[in-house]
């Protein structure tokens, strides 16, 4: 979460120069960022650019509904055609980001944080062994809730430039907030 927004970021794109952010404004593009299965090949588009076979294989998708998707994401301006190449008479087009990150808009009080939704579905879909996945209830200062959020954003940067795109993906996920009212700690007067 990035200053109440949700905030997809690629790692290093050495095959473009990509501008930093892209930001979701209209319906088509929430909706064509809202959907699992283009959010999964947004996330194998961030490293390197890809054909629609290539997608449709590290997805586990049909290259028709590869294509499919692709073509809804490109339409929307959330990924473009980097470059092209001619195979057998057919022209072979590789696609990546538009941006290094795409911030979503703030879903507002009692919205679905679509961000937050994919990045529950992609851990319930990992393999168990590796996983990190820890949930602490603090009591912090506006100053520190502050500080920690800009510390984690400062960590998760800096593992960014440290990212080789020959290397296995590797998922980060934070969410710093205040739960709602009703919602409080146990032992906090109501």
């Amino acid at each position: 979460m990035l200053n109440g927004q949700g905030t997809l970021t690629i790692a290093r794109m050495p095959s473009a120069e990509l501008p930093e952010t892209f930001h979701v404004t209209t319906h088509e593009q929430l909706r064509a960022v809202s959907n699992l299965t283009r959010h999964r090949i947004m996330a194998v588009l961030r490293f390197e650019p890809a054909t629609i076979t290539q997608i449709a294989e590290r997805v586990g998708l049909a290259k028709g509904s590869s294509s499919y998707h692709v073509r809804l994401l490109e339409r929307a301006g959330l990924v473009r055609v980097v470059r092209t190449r001619k195979v057998r008479g057919v022209t072979e087009r590789y696609y990546t980001m538009a941006a290094r990150s795409i911030v979503l808009p703030d879903p507002g009080e009692g919205g679905p944080d679509v961000l937050m939704r994919h990045a529950v579905a992609d851990l319930e879909a990992s393999p168990v062994e590796g996983r990190h996945v820890r949930m602490a209830h603090l009591r912090l200062t506006e100053e520190q809730f502050a500080e920690l959020g800009a510390r984690l954003q400062a960590l998760a940067d800096e593992y960014r430039e440290l990212s080789d795109p020959s290397l296995p993906d590797a998922s980060l996920v934070f969410a710093l907030f205040h739960p709602a009212r009703g919602q409080q700690a146990d032992g906090e007067a109501k």
